[in-house]
């Protein structure tokens, strides 16, 4: 068994794509009309076959609520694993990007939150 898909909601799909692809450097892998949304998904340059990203859009009532909590209690959404989290720190820093962690090392594992400009806070993580 492994890890087919995971989801992240989002509250402007096209937004959404734009800052997954463009800023942190995923690329598309599907982008299905399904009336008035998208099914979409990203992946990582080096996994393309591997777990996918669904970029979820947040109509469901229980969304926003729950959205919300998380953010308003610093709780990401979700983590992505890097090799260097200060050099990403800086990259996505000068890309504009608001972190409201900078990196911050946890004994094995150093970490930084950012915001995806879509309602999430995102984890990034680097292990020893």
């Amino acid at each position: 068994m492994r890890i087919n898909l995971a989801s992240v909601f989002v509250d402007d799909q096209e937004k959404a794509l734009r800052f997954y692809t463009d800023v942190l450097g995923f690329e598309l892998k599907h982008d299905v009309p399904l009336g008035e949304d998208r099914w979409i998904t990203v992946v990582s340059p080096e996994a393309p076959d591997g777990t996918e990203l669904v970029l979820e859009p947040s109509g469901h009532p229980a969304v926003p609520p729950y959205k919300e909590a998380l953010v308003a209690d610093g709780i990401p959404a979700t983590s992505f694993a890097v090799d260097d989290v200060h050099a990403e720190h800086t990259r996505l820093t000068a890309l504009g990007v608001r972190f409201t962690q900078p990196p911050v090392e946890m004994g094995p594992v150093t970490t930084a939150v950012l915001d995806d400009t879509c309602g999430n806070l995102i984890q990034i993580a680097q292990y020893a």
